[in-house]
């Protein structure tokens, strides 16, 4: 799916959140990433194998970012 050089990280690799957007909504809370991963202002997000992925906020309190 991505055509960026170099390659984004895919949607199973540990920073797949480091893909581009290609979507980015914030005033509707998500965005879509050039992997196929829909990421949503909570820091939860879908995998393209309609995986889910529980929002993982820092230890800090803070959210974490949606693509922009």
């Amino acid at each position: 799916m991505c055509q960026h050089e170099p390659p984004c990280p895919t949607a199973q690799a540990p920073d797949r959140e480091a893909a581009r957007p290609v979507a980015h909504y914030p005033e509707q809370g998500w965005s879509l990433l050039c992997n196929g991963v829909l990421l949503f202002g909570d820091t939860g997000g879908i995998l393209p194998d309609h995986t889910v992925i529980p929002p993982h906020r820092s230890q800090s309190g803070e959210s974490g970012r949606v693509a922009a």
